[in-house]
């Protein structure tokens, strides 16, 4: 296959790939509108503390059942003008890293998976194909709320690869369904006039799934209808759990006990735990609640309650909110106060309900992953994923029990229900003149700082809490996690997404993937660990973190974009030989100790895709690309594993000037067919990935 050549080492204008009619279903078209954190949290030019550094904590001994993705551990260019000749402060080995001997793929603009000479590929599982043994085959033109129930879901984003216990080669694949694009769903479909059984479709496409999946004889994976096989979607009960059950703020006349919610969505990345759960994060659920044209405006707390969040009362893009009462807000005002919660589910129980932990907080979660620390605890990282919004912990009280028997796994779905929810404040002891918001390195060489985790709320048995924040209850606490935040003074950072703790050091990698307003008039200034204004490339910040205490230090491994740039820095590596990475999102790690991070909106022309990169000595820094997914498509949810890797390609074709009637995109069927989110994997014909 032909790759398109790219002119990446010129000057253009930077911005982000992603289409608008992305940004519309995906984020309620959040880059448009004004940051709903409108906090004067100080940033780093104002804060002298510096926190010592801590020793990071070791990895622990519990066993892990999820391979890949890095989840459960325990034991996009610049506008800056190029400079004349790339940095380097070390001198390029001459082997490649461990597990990244590999020939890394041109940015292109193909409309194709392309990956790694050597390498094979094939797609797993698509939207529409049958999941449950009584769902018909996927017919674009016969779509029904039924039948998609038994189907896979729309817009595959994280996914994990559990093994089935005596069963070589077979594995429960658990993926979330972030978004529906109705344009790129339904032939005809007219966006003023959605039809009932369209708003059906939709309510069934989100969610999750779990498929049985199985080694092919090539070296691939295909589904199974096996006996796990589960779809959960906008209308699966849900238990809700910790402090927000049972409080006013969560009833509603269909649940007056607050405690059960009809379903989930906009779920984003997530995690495997060690028990052999699932984590999902509720992400951007504020896309979902709305108001006919006209409709009263809310009294003032629930006016800044809902701007914190970005709900709005007037009519959503959907229009959800025309066919259920529960989504629309003069009827239901409390219904998105039970949304934006960690999500677990048990797979390997197909009639289990599914619990959100409110103790973890409420939020726009990216996902949830886990650190398991040397004497049990668990420590659970996510991200709020918005411009200048923050970074969680959450630190369980309990110790993690090993096994899987059913005591095991009853006491380690009650763990992220009990513990301490920290947000994080960053500092620095770079000058402040130093940061000038061009992104150039400070003298010291390096972007690098301290800090610490705030306590937000402590949650005990039978939900009983306390809130650690002056003039926040418990139940706010948890309902409404980013004003107590705020009102705590974490650090505003760069869309925070997801989250990763290396298995062999502890340390922690957090992708924050872009923000272009940040710097601009009456937004926070460039700081140490968001050091460039109009930042459309994103960055990568490494932390050493007393993982169950509250001190860390960090560092800017990445600071994404174009290599002949002088804002961009690839962990002092040389910049000429590295690919150029822009808007990570996704995280995960291979067995070698190798970050693997997949984009998201590629701001330098290029089709996005996922890279490894060296952490460890000579090779630090270096960045190599392993795939790129099709025209209009972001790479979500990668799983490592030394002989497979997955990546879920996320809205293949979506471009504003196209629709399904008129596609950008036939991927992955080519020919007529239609543009489909799919599952796919890649692997090495008698060999190991990257060796």
């Amino acid at each position: 296959m032909a790759l398109v050549p790219l002119n990446l080492f010129v000057s253009h204008d930077g911005k982000s790939k992603r289409q608008h009619i992305t940004c519309v279903y995906k984020c309620g078209d959040a880059c448009s509108k004004p940051a709903p954190n409108r906090s004067d949290n100080e940033y780093f030019g104002d804060i002298a503390k510096i926190v010592s550094r801590r020793s990071v904590l070791q990895a622990g001994g519990v066993a892990v059942l999820a391979v890949g993705a890095g989840s459960a551990l325990a034991a996009c260019s610049s506008d800056s003008q190029p400079s004349a000749t790339p940095t380097s402060s070390s001198p390029a080995p001459a082997q490649p890293s461990p597990g990244m001997n590999f020939t890394s793929v041109p940015p292109n603009s193909e409309d194709a998976v392309v990956v790694a000479d050597g390498y094979q590929q094939g797609v797993v599982i698509s939207w529409g194909d049958p999941v449950l043994p009584d769902a018909p085959a996927f017919d674009v033109d016969n779509q029904t709320g039924a039948a998609q129930r038994g189907q896979f879901g729309f817009n595959n984003d994280f996914a994990g690869l559990l093994p089935i216990p005596g069963s070589t080669g077979r594995y429960l694949l658990v993926t979330n369904f972030e978004y529906v694009t109705p344009q790129f769903m339904f032939p005809g479909f007219d966006a003023a006039a959605p039809t009932r059984e369209q708003f059906d479709v939709e309510r069934a496409a989100v969610g999750m799934g779990v498929v049985e999946v199985e080694r092919t004889p090539e070296g691939g994976l295909k589904p199974v209808l096996g006996k796990y096989n589960r779809r959960i979607t906008a209308d699966t009960p849900m238990t809700l759990t910790g402090p927000a059950a049972g409080a006013d703020l969560v009833k509603t006349a269909a649940d007056p006990t607050g405690t059960t919610v009809a379903g989930t969505f906009a779920n984003c990345s997530g995690g495997v735990t060690p028990w052999g759960t699932v984590l999902s994060g509720e992400e951007n659920f504020q896309d979902y609640f709305g108001a006919a044209e006209g409709a009263p405006a809310p009294g003032p707390v629930e006016a800044d309650r809902l701007d914190r969040y970005g709900v709005s009362a007037e009519p959503t893009e959907l229009l959800w909110e025309t066919f259920d009462d529960r989504f629309d807000l003069t009827k239901t005002p409390n219904e998105p106060n039970r949304f934006g919660y960690v999500v677990e589910l048990n797979p390997w129980d197909p009639q289990s309900t599914p619990v959100k932990h409110t103790a973890m907080g409420r939020l726009k979660h990216e996902g949830a992953t886990i650190y398991v620390a040397d004497d049990g605890t668990v420590v659970s990282y996510t991200g709020d994923d918005q411009r200048f919004d923050y970074m969680y912990k959450f630190v369980s009280s309990k110790k993690v029990q090993p096994g899987t028997d059913p005591a095991a796994m009853a006491h380690n779905m009650t763990i992220l229900d009990e513990g301490t929810l920290y947000v994080a404040k960053l500092s620095s002891d770079i000058p402040a003149d130093q940061i000038d918001g061009s992104g150039n390195l400070p003298p010291t060489g390096s972007f690098a700082g301290s800090g610490t985790w705030i306590p937000l709320l402590h949650s005990g048995a039978d939900g009983h809490a306390e809130s650690l924040v002056e003039g926040v209850t418990a139940q706010e606490a948890a309902v409404f996690t980013r004003m107590a935040a705020d009102k705590a003074g974490a650090t505003k950072m760069d869309r925070p997404e997801d989250f990763e703790a290396d298995p062999k050091t502890g340390k922690v990698y957090v992708a924050l993937t872009n923000n272009d307003e940040r710097g601009a008039p009456g937004e926070a200034a460039a700081d140490a660990a968001n050091p460039r204004n109009d930042n459309k490339s994103g960055q990568i910040l490494e932390i050493t973190d007393d993982h169950t205490g509250t001190d860390f230090t960090w560092d800017l491994l990445l600071v994404c974009g174009d290599p002949q740039a002088a804002d961009t820095y690839y962990g002092g590596f040389d910049k000429s030989k590295v690919s150029p990475i822009s808007c990570p999102d996704n995280l995960a790690f291979d067995s070698h100790g190798n970050l693997w991070i997949s984009t998201d909106g590629n701001a330098l022309d290029s089709n996005d895709g996922l890279f490894a990169v060296a952490l460890e000595g000579p090779n630090r820094g270096e960045v190599k690309q392993f795939l790129t997914v099709p025209l209009g498509a972001e790479t979500c949810g990668p799983i490592i594993t030394d002989d497979l890797v997955t990546v879920a390609v996320q809205h293949p074709g979506e471009n504003d000037d196209n629709s399904i009637d008129d596609p950008q995109s036939r991927w992955p069927e080519g020919g007529n067919g239609t543009a489909r989110p799919s599952i796919v994997a890649v692997w090495k014909n008698g060999g190991r990935i990257g060796v």
